[in-house]
C-alpha cells in the first residue's frame, strides 16, 4: 500500500509520518528528495544561480536554502519559477522511488509518501490513501518563527499554497493538529490501525 500524507508548511504531517514509520512504513519525504536534488544536481543549481543571481549562494558557493525560499516565496511569479526548474527532477525522482517499491512485491510494509505538493502535482492519483494533516494558521505562523523565519517568510510561505479546502477534496483521511505533539501523535497511531485494517 502507498498512503501519502500531505498538508501545508508547518501542519505537522512530517511528524505523523514519524509515527507511520516507528509502526514499520517506508517513508520517503519530498522535502528530503528537493534538498538532494537542487545540493546534488549541478545543472538544477546552475538553473536556479541564472534565475535567482548568485545572493543565494553562501561564501562557499553553497546553496543558502533560506535565502532562495525568502526570494522565491516573495511573490507567485518568482515560486512558479522555482517550481518549474526543480518539480520535474523532484516528482521523477519520487515517482521511481515509488515505481521501485510497487516493483517489489515481496515488500509487506506501507510506504509513506511525505509531501506538501501532493495535490498540486496530481501525484494522489498514484496513491492508494491520501492523509490531510490540517492546523491553524496562528499555530503554523508561530511554529515557523520558531524555527527563524520572520512574520512575513512565513506568511508568504503559508500564503503561496493551496487552501486545505481544495487537498480535503482528495483525502481519504483527516488529521487536525490542532493540540499537543502527544496529541497529534496519538491520533496518528490510532489513523496508523485504521489505514492498516483497512
Amino acid at each position: 500500500m502507498i498512503v501519502g500524507i500531505t498538508g501545508g508548511i508547518a501542519s505537522g504531517k512530517t511528524e505523523v509520518a514519524k509515527v507511520f514509520q516507528k509502526n514499520g512504513a517506508l517513508v520517503i519525504s519530498g522535502d528530503v528528495i528537493g534538498k538532494e536534488v537542487v545540493e546534488k544536481n549541478t545543472a538544477v543549481l546552475k538553473k536556479l544561480v541564472q534565475t535567482f543571481a548568485k545572493e543565494i549562494l553562501n561564501s562557499k558557493g553553497k546553496l543558502n536554502r533560506k535565502k532562495l525560499g525568502a526570494i522565491a516565496f516573495a511573490s507567485e511569479k518568482n515560486k512558479q519559477k522555482l517550481n518549474q526548474i526543480v518539480h520535474p527532477y523532484l516528482l521523477r525522482e519520487l515517482r521511481h522511488r515509488i515505481t521501485k517499491f510497487r516493483k517489489a512485491r515481496k515488500s509487506r510494509k506501507i510506504l509513506v509518501v511525505d509531501a506538501a505538493l501532493i495535490v498540486e502535482w496530481k501525484l494522489y492519483k498514484e496513491l492508494d490513501k491520501l492523509i490531510l494533516v490540517t492546523s491553524p494558521a496562528e499555530k503554523r505562523l508561530q511554529r515557523l518563527k520558531n524555527l527563524g523565519f520572520s512574520q512575513k517568510e512565513a506568511q508568504d510561505r503559508i500564503g503561496r499554497q493551496v487552501t486545505d479546502s481544495r487537498r480535503r477534496r482528495y483525502s481519504d483521511f483527516i488529521i487536525s493538529n490542532d493540540g499537543s505533539l502527544k496529541q497529534l501523535k496519538d491520533k496518528a497511531q490510532v489513523l496508523w490501525r485504521e489505514v492498516v485494517s483497512g
